[in-house]
């Protein structure tokens, strides 16, 4: 069977979907993703394997009105397209992460009476699953607060696929120094890496052993780790980590935005966390992500504004005294993570897929645990 792998743009929606995409080929069927030539999938989804079907469609918020009119008409031609590829294709099941670039392939499959399964990796939905939750057959979840937003009898909390070094990853036992990890995704964060630069010199100046492990990204690398290392402080500032699970291991405590993939892999850790949400996320969803952890008792919050050298220092060092919360933050935060989400998705896409064809329950690897 095909099964139609819907929801680029970034890394937060190709990974996990590409993760679901294994374990369908495990079970000896056909992923086939559907993306754009600008989106991260277009470089991901061929180096692992898959075919990729690329579509040219645009957002269509805050934009003007020419640039708006012209989108939502790439998005009506390209689900027209998507239609009739359907027709080609024959899919057993579209599975969507949302975002954008599922609009067409997920639209299509509605009017052609696919099934379609969505998972919603944040705490509120994009905009595309608010648009189609009542249609679908079942929505996968990472955080109870989300239920609200989908039909409660089709709606299960899975949580979103992490690389399984993740759950691996060992507690780090107390001792010196302490280490932090700050790491602003692939491309970096301007305002974590101001604020890393502005607290050197307080922890300099007070004593505390301390390293830093630092994914700045490209454009900061060069002038950022020269100035480490002017700064007599230990550590590594790195412009991308290719080992994320091993520096999580590392680490008493890592620094980071709030993404649904940074928050679920701190989860799977176990990694007490110091969260600033990225302040131009749709939907604000990076502080409904932070709040869900915040109220855990797994992490600290703080706004992008509020993010200081001084606020940096003040909360780390603080921390860095009191390893019984640190502990209790990991604790809590492991209490999180949902193991098997990869397998479990695609057990649910199989099970929807043979209900249509045939009214048969459930397939593929067995029942639910």
């Amino acid at each position: 069977m095909i099964f139609v792998m819907a929801g680029g743009g970034t890394g937060g929606h190709v990974i996990p979907a590409i993760a679901v995409a294994r374990e369908l080929a495990r079970a000896g069927h056909e992923p086939l993703f559907v993306g754009t030539e600008r989106g991260v999938e277009a470089r991901l989804v061929p180096a692992a394997g898959f075919r990729l079907e690329k579509i040219r469609v645009g957002g269509i918020k805050n934009l003007g009105v020419l640039t708006k009119v012209a989108s939502l008409w790439r998005l009506v031609a390209e689900t027209l397209s998507q239609w009739r590829s359907f027709g080609q294709w024959h899919p057993a099941a579209v599975f969507s992460m949302g975002g954008y670039v599922a609009g067409p392939p997920v639209l299509a499959a509605l009017a052609r009476g696919v099934p379609v399964v969505v998972m919603e990796p944040n705490a509120v939905p994009g905009a595309t699953n608010r648009w189609i939750s009542r249609w679908v057959r079942r929505a996968l979840i990472s955080f109870e607060e989300t239920r609200r937003f989908f039909p409660a009898d089709r709606t299960e909390l899975t949580g979103l696929p992490v690389r399984e070094e993740f759950f691996s990853v060992p507690a780090k036992a107390s001792g010196q120094p302490f280490t932090v990890l700050i790491t602003g995704g692939s491309q970096g964060s301007k305002t974590l890496n101001e604020a890393a630069r502005a607290s050197w010199p307080l922890f300099r100046q007070s004593g505390i052993s301390v390293r830093f492990i630092h994914q700045t990204g490209v454009p900061m690398h060069a002038e950022l780790s020269k100035e480490f290392a002017a700064s007599g402080l230990v550590g590594e500032i790195d412009p991308f980590i290719t080992d994320m699970p091993g520096a999580f291991a590392q680490a008493d405590l890592v620094v980071c935005r709030s993404g649904a993939g940074a928050v679920s892999e701190l989860a799977a850790a176990g990694k007490p966390s110091i969260l600033v949400p990225f302040p131009f996320a749709a939907d604000d969803h990076q502080t409904k992500n932070a709040e869900v952890l915040e109220r855990a008792g797994a992490a600290m919050r703080f706004s992008d504004r509020d993010w200081t050298g001084a606020s940096f220092f003040a909360a780390a060092s603080g921390l860095e005294g009191d390893p019984a919360r640190l502990q209790a933050m990991g604790t809590a935060a492991r209490k999180l993570a949902k193991p098997g989400s990869a397998r479990r998705a695609a057990e649910i896409l199989l099970g929807e897929a043979a209900k249509a064809a045939t009214g048969i329950d459930s397939v593929g690897f067995g029942p639910k645990q």
